[in-house]
């Protein structure tokens, strides 16, 4: 875990309700722009899943890796919910070094994780879970960072390329 100056911790590691994010009204989650959706209801988690896995098959991934990241999504999805207070996805394409891929942006408005390391631990809860989905999630995915401030939220970004 690598503190930062402003008091953040960072880990990095390898009808629906939608608000188009800035610049792409209009768009859809085509893989060709990003996507905000809303996570203050759990019919909002399920429009997570329908919107991330038509992103994943519009950008090309395997019905493997489509399950991959949909999985992610939901998990991190439903962190946000239950333990942030509600909070944003952001679903769009990724490109770096000539590939391409599927990045997710997830903000919550929660108390924050006080120790992200441990939070990513297998057995972690909070809750009433098996403590498996965000490190869970990390493990599905290709690039995961974790952003938290205690009192104020987390923001988790993560990446899978496509094969």
């Amino acid at each position: 875990m690598t503190p930062l100056a402003d008091g953040n911790r960072t880990v990095d590691g390898s009808g629906t309700r939608r608000t188009d994010t800035p610049g792409t009204a209009g768009n859809d989650a085509s893989g060709t722009q990003p996507v905000r959706l809303s996570l203050t209801t759990e019919d909002d988690l399920l429009a997570v899943r329908h919107a991330v896995r038509f992103a994943a098959v519009a950008a090309g991934f395997s019905i493997i890796d489509q399950t991959r990241v949909i999985t992610a999504a939901s998990e991190l999805a439903r962190n946000a919910y239950i333990h942030g207070g509600g909070g944003d996805l952001v679903v769009g394409p990724a490109h770096e070094e000539g590939r391409t891929g599927l990045r997710l942006t997830i903000t919550d408005r929660g108390p924050g994780i006080p120790d992200v390391e441990a939070a990513l631990a297998d057995g972690y809860s909070t809750g009433v879970g098996l403590g498996h989905g965000l490190g869970g999630a990390r493990r599905l995915m290709d690039e995961f960072e974790v952003r938290s401030t205690p009192g104020e939220g987390t923001t988790v970004v993560t990446t899978r390329w496509r094969r």
